[in-house]
Formats: structure tokens, sequence, C-alpha cells
């Protein structure tokens, strides 16, 4: 079985956020494939809506054999096992985001670009996010930039 890399990004503003991400960390290191890298955790504002709860984020990457759309659900499981309701807004099907326990995004895939309408990688938002971009950074070899 040949082993992709999946870079994936991590999110939680709700409960005990460190204790969120390491639970879900665990759990795709379970599930999807062997998490060799990650990030440390930062704290960030929200981004794209308003809230009292700041979030905590990390970026891991993980070493599987499973296909972007099997590791798309198998992440999409995790958050509805960790008491993720079902996204009841999206940015991008022009709905608002929430607040959440956890929020897995598959943000690269070895370097393979996917264009559907519920997977795309690279994740288009990325370059956007510090939040993201920073702790990408802090685990990859190089810088990226825009793909």
């Amino acid at each position: 079985m040949i082993n992709h890399q999946v870079y994936l990004g991590l999110g939680s503003n709700l409960g005990d956020c460190r204790k969120n991400l390491e639970r879900a960390i665990r759990l795709i290191d379970d599930r999807v494939g062997q998490v060799i890298r990650q990030s440390s955790f930062i704290e960030t504002e929200p981004w794209g809506f308003e809230s009292e709860h700041k979030f905590m984020n990390a970026v891991i990457l993980c070493e599987t054999t499973k296909t972007p759309r099997e590791v798309l659900q198998l992440t999409q499981q995790i958050e509805r096992d960790m008491g993720r309701r079902k996204m009841v807004n999206c940015k991008l099907s022009n709905r608002k985001y929430t607040d959440r326990q956890i929020d897995i995004d598959i943000l690269l895939y070895d370097d393979i670009t996917i264009d559907e309408p519920d997977l795309k990688i690279p994740h288009p938002l990325m370059y956007q996010r510090d939040f993201v971009m920073i702790p990408l950074n802090e685990i990859r070899n190089e810088i990226i930039s825009n793909i």
C-alpha cells in the first residue's frame, strides 16, 4: 500500500480546546493514519464570524493509505463522534461559521488538486488564514507559497 501525506488543520473553540485537539489527533492517528508531525497549539480569534470564544488551532501531518475521499469521511466521522453537529453553516456555501468543539480540514494531500463541491484540495481558504499558515509552515520543510 502506498503511503500518502495529508496535512490536516484542526480547530476548537468550545469546551477544553486543548483536550479536544489532543483527542482529535489521537482519533486521527487511530483511524486515518500515523500522525508524524504536529505543530504547536496556537490561540486565535474567530475567523469569519463573531464569538466570545477564542480558538485553539494546530496542523498535523499524517501518513495514510486512505484516499482523499476516505480521509474526508473519516475526519467528518471524528467530528461527529466528538459532538460536532452537522455543519449548519459554512462560508463556502454562503452560510455563516459557528462555534465548534472540533473542526478538521484537509489542507493538502500529497501534491494533488481536487475541486469537487464537497472536497477541495488544497483547501481554498488556507492562504487567507494565519491560524492555518503559521502552524502549517512550522511543520513543513519549506515555506508554502500559493499553489
